[in-house]
């Protein structure tokens, strides 16, 4: 069965672009990717498929019927349209070939997806094809139609041949006539890699993209790209990202699972599609806020074509607002968090009209306060309903308690979707996070999986990516720690080319004990290390720069939403803090600050405390562990 983008077809599907859906997915190898209407620079095939041992293959879906088809030429159609009016239309095979051609022209700018050298130098390693489908005529109506005439039958697939209620469908005749409706034909000896397939989804889905390094490479007076270290979203995140539907959604992942980025994307996808709609984009954190925004503003602003940075239309990014929640209730409606339920009371009682959004998307809704969503769902417009909701309940460090329906109005059952696969950690982080998240959680928190009102924590599955084992280092004296922990930054930075600004030191609290956080400062300094203390204060926190070459310094509270490659946890024997009444709240905080770490994760402390003796417990239970 092959993996089909969306997963669904959608209600406004004709019939027979829902058969040939059905069959495709249904009949294809598992290995090869179906997607239906997809973007592609402004154009949109029916169909493009892509198989490792196929190539990238474009279908044209025409419903015609034996009395709609009245000319037929090479270029042009004379179609009846459903008022009895001939019109002409462009030919459905040239439509398949155009879009064909200028896939293969986006692919052939990629020096790793074309042949350097020989007889076919600066073409595609691999075929590219494209074909009609017409669902509704048989292949003796084409015959009569003539339309074999004018098109060749290797690059037509008829009903019978997609239709498995019919008696003369056969599966192998499918694919071998898929095979057939390659532009060169020639066949892949050699299938496509897992780096190719993920390149060409790169450049075909703008969407998708996360990141990558992209150089101009002149090569024999030709001028092609050269992209490394290619990112994009896997296919589960492709796959809700572009079905999340209309109206009022739920996202639930865990940690690393890519909510925030799905949250850009749908974004996007809103402001392209809807470009007068007011956008909403909230959260809790500045910290958040700003990484947010850096996200936001590199997928509207990435240009279609890398050599000549030409953009297409891009959405206008100021009917986007992106502000944490106390700043948008300032900015917006002028109170503070203590009027917030006065505020709502006058807004029913019609005494004012809040400022109204087309669309609000929430990112971290499990630091929200019923009341703060009972307000924004009031500045939500009830004729769209669209509000996404993204949240993970492992990272709750405010404890707050809610019904969706009793705060927004707004039933999610049924609306909601699981993001359980853990991509930004390594198996080694996912294992030792969870273990710990899970060892030290209150007894009557359960796993529930099915009710959306009822979900609390979903656990974390991991990806194959393999890493260090985490460090737990214990020292005499915190002087010792922060003496450690700057070496091994300096020996990260310089021999293993790490940028200051994947690394990030996290750290609990600073209130009466913020000579820690002079220590680093005054550490860093000697060692001539660059660093941003992210949240000295709030103008700090407004002012973060992800991608400023400095390391890191961040409370465990707002580094929530962050990622950096090496993650240093100082000072964990303060934790719990022992006037913390809810310990909950102190576990969510470790997890939350163990998972900011991607490749990297070292926890160091000088001290005791119930947190610190369950780390050296691992380490004799593991002696794998650094120490």
């Amino acid at each position: 069965m092959a993996i089909t983008l969306p997963e669904t077809i959608k209600n406004t599907a004709t019939a027979g672009e829902r058969i040939l859906f059905r069959t495709l997915k249904e009949y294809l190898p598992e290995e090869y990717i179906v997607h239906y209407e997809p973007n592609i620079n402004g154009f949109r095939p029916d169909f493009v498929i892509i198989g490792p041992n196929l190539g990238v293959l474009v279908l044209e879906v025409k419903d015609y019927t034996k009395n709609t088809i009245r000319e037929l030429n090479d270029n042009t159609w004379g179609i009846l349209n459903s008022s009895g009016d001939l019109h002409r239309v462009k030919s459905p095979l040239v439509q398949s070939r155009e879009y064909a051609f200028k896939i293969k022209d986006m692919l052939e700018k990629d020096i790793d997806l074309i042949n350097t050298e020989g007889k076919y130098q600066f073409k595609l390693k691999f075929p590219y094809g494209y074909g009609v489908v017409f669902t509704r005529l048989h292949e003796e109506q084409l015959l009569k139609n003539k339309v074999y005439e004018v098109i060749d039958p290797h690059f037509i697939l008829s009903r019978d041949q997609i239709d498995p209620d019919n008696d003369h469908f056969d599966p192998e005749i499918l694919i071998e006539k898929l095979f057939d409706m390659f532009h060169v034909p020639f066949k892949l000896y050699t299938p496509l890699s897992s780096d190719e397939l993920e390149r060409i989804r790169y450049h075909l889905y703008k969407e998708i993209r996360v990141g990558a390094d992209v150089e101009p490479v002149p090569y024999q007076e030709k001028l092609l790209l050269s992209f490394r270290n290619i990112k994009t979203m896997d296919l589960h995140q492709e796959n809700l990202a572009k079905q999340i539907g209309d109206k009022h959604r739920l996202i639930r992942g865990v940690a690393g699972s890519g909510k925030t980025l799905i949250l850009a994307t749908r974004a996007k996808m809103l402001a392209e599609q809807h470009p007068n709609w007011k956008i909403l984009i909230l959260c809790y954190n500045v910290a958040l806020k700003q990484n947010i925004k850096q996200m936001i503003h590199s997928k509207f602003t990435e240009p279609d074509d890398f050599l000549t940075s030409d953009h297409r239309k891009t959405p206008n990014l100021n009917n986007i607002q992106i502000l944490n929640f106390h700043h948008w209730i300032k900015k917006d409606h002028g109170i503070s968090e203590l009027e917030i339920d006065d505020y709502i009371e006058k807004i029913e009682n019609d005494a004012l009209t809040p400022v109204k959004y087309d669309a609000i998307l929430i990112d971290e809704g499990q630091d929200f306060e019923g009341s703060w969503l009972h307000l924004i769902s009031l500045c939500l417009d009830q004729e769209t309903q669209s509000l996404l909701l993204v949240e993970d309940r492992a990272q709750d460090i405010y404890r707050k308690s809610r019904s969706y329906v009793k705060d927004t109005g707004l039933d999610f059952r049924g609306r909601s979707r699981i993001l359980n696969i853990n991509y930004r950690n390594t198996s080694q982080i996912v294992d030792f996070g969870w273990k710990f998240y899970d060892s030290h959680r209150a007894l009557d928190i359960k796993l529930k999986q099915e009710q959306t009102e009822t979900i609390e924590i979903i656990p974390p599955k991991k990806t194959k990516r393999k890493g260090p084992e985490v460090e737990l280092l214990k020292c005499n004296t915190f002087k010792e720690e922060i003496e450690e922990i700057t070496k091994q930054i300096v020996d990260q930075h310089n021999e293993k080319n790490i940028p200051y600004s994947e690394m990030a030191i996290l750290y609990r609290i600073k209130g009466y004990n913020n000579h820690y956080i002079s220590a680093i400062q005054s550490e860093f300094l000697t060692k001539n290390i660059p660093y941003n203390w992210i949240t000295e204060n709030g103008a700090t926190k407004h002012k973060f720069n992800p991608e400023e070459e400095t390391v890191k310094i961040c409370s465990l509270d707002s580094s929530k939403g962050l990622d950096f490659h090496s993650v240093f946890i100082v000072k964990a024997d303060l934790m719990p803090l022992k006037y913390e009444e809810d310990q909950e709240k102190e576990v969510s905080l470790m997890y939350i600050g163990m998972t900011r770490a991607k490749e990297y994760l070292s926890i160091s402390y000088s001290g005791v405390s119930s947190f610190t003796q369950y780390f050296e417990d691992a380490k004799q239970k593991e002696p794998t562990f650094n120490q």
